[in-house]
């Protein structure tokens, strides 16, 4: 009976721990982030409105349309998609925070009914 308890007690504790999100935190701002092509990690930067966010990687500029669901959850939609895979909205989830950034994931918008739903995860940093 002992035992079962040592193990259970513990258990209750874990499920009692909440992620922080200060999500508000991290609406607007210009951020960094790191990303891999081809074997070769680069860094590239973003600024975010409360309405737009602007991409800047590899010597492009990205830019597009933001809809905030909730504090912590917004639809990414490109503003001038050049083929049909930019066409498709991204929905984006804050995570986790930390005082300086963030840990989100992020997938299609609207699932394709013949593809399996592929969630990425990535991590930004405020620089201001």
């Amino acid at each position: 009976m002992r035992r079962a308890l040592a193990l259970l007690l513990p258990l209750i504790f874990l499920n009692c721990y909440q992620v922080e999100r200060n999500c508000a935190d991290f609406r607007t701002g210009i951020f960094e982030f790191s990303y891999t092509i081809d074997g070769i990690e680069k860094t590239g930067t973003f600024t975010r409105t409360e309405k737009y966010n602007i991409d800047y990687f590899d010597s492009k500029i990205d830019s597009a349309s933001i809809r905030w669901i909730n504090d912590c959850e917004f639809i990414q939609k490109e503003l001038h998609p050049k083929n049909m895979k930019e066409q498709k909205d991204i929905h984006f989830k804050i995570i986790s925070t930390t005082a300086d950034s963030y840990t989100f994931e992020y997938k299609l918008a609207v699932k394709d009914p013949y593809k399996k739903q592929r969630v990425e995860k990535g991590t930004a940093k405020k620089i201001e």
